[in-house]
């Protein structure tokens, strides 16, 4: 997901994205930490995209409300 298509989510669902992605992130962690993933590059890629996520929501949260 790139920074344009987040950009037009609203914040709710930015939020709820984070939640969703992050315990994607824990469970492949999990699974990573038992037995080999099949592509490790996906926790890499998980992880960005919360970071993604987090740096878009923070940047509306901090802007102020008329802009």
């Amino acid at each position: 997901m790139k920074a344009k298509e987040i950009r037009e989510l609203s914040t709710e669902e930015i939020a709820e994205r984070i939640r969703e992605e992050q315990e994607q992130l824990e469970q492949l962690r999990f699974q990573h930490a038992i037995a080999r993933l099949e592509n490790p590059m996906v926790l890499r890629q998980k992880r960005r995209l919360v970071a993604r996520l987090q740096t878009i929501l923070n940047e509306r949260t901090r802007q102020p409300a008329g802009q």
